[in-house]
């Protein structure tokens, strides 16, 4: 998202939301945190997190000889 539009949005936010001076500020560093986050693209699995696949089960055919 525009800095510009999350500037804007949290501002309007805090001032919804907030009481005092203290918690606007909090809630305009929440809000702005909050959509800077949202869109992010997220991160790709991670390789290697120790788990193992299970051993393979050996199939067994019967072969009938005659």
């Amino acid at each position: 998202m525009n800095k510009f539009f999350r500037v804007l949005i949290a501002g309007w936010g805090a001032k919804k939301l907030g009481g005092g001076c203290l918690t606007t500020i909090i809630v305009f560093i929440a809000i702005y945190y909050a959509l800077g986050t949202c869109n992010r693209p997220a991160e790709p699995a991670r390789q290697g997190t120790g788990m193992t696949a299970p051993a393979p089960v050996p199939v067994h055919s019967t072969v009938s000889i005659h």
